[in-house]
């Protein structure tokens, strides 16, 4: 049975803003590693893997709840061409629940961060997606 959501990886191509967007979410970095060889290869089924792995977590979070962000030095990183399209079969978005909204969209745009949309009022939630790391989007949700 499942307990709980754990962690969400990302692959980044610019780590250093990927730290910086979590960052003005209240994510701090944990710990950062280099993984490489085995048995990473192996389990993450990337031959000649070698990578930043960079954990962030969210402060004052029960459950622990994690960002890892991995930064691959070999093989390059493949590209999806269809990251930000919401209609595509698979991973759509990850959301975190705030308590002002506002005040994080302000927060966001201002460090060069931009909405997708406007904030949108639906099922007892404002709601707002943002351009995350390397075109994830990310939505914020603000119950009331």
């Amino acid at each position: 049975m499942v307990r709980h959501f754990d962690h969400m990886t990302i692959v980044v191509g610019d780590l250093a803003r990927a730290r910086r967007f979590f960052g003005l979410l209240g994510f701090t970095e944990a710990v950062s590693v280099v993984i490489a060889g085995e048995p990473f290869a192996a389990y993450m089924g990337v031959p000649g893997i070698e990578a930043e792995h960079v954990t962030l977590v969210l402060q004052n979070a029960t459950p622990r709840t994690e960002i890892q962000l991995l930064h691959y030095r070999q093989p390059d990183a493949l590209p999806d061409p269809h990251i930000r399209d919401l209609q595509k079969i698979g991973y759509n978005h990850i959301c975190f629940a705030v308590d002002d909204i506002e005040a994080e969209v302000k927060t966001m745009r201002e460090a060069g961060f931009p909405t997708r949309n406007a904030i949108m009022d639906f099922h007892a939630r404002k709601l707002v997606f943002l351009d995350g790391p390397e075109g994830v989007t990310v939505e914020l949700s603000q119950w009331h």
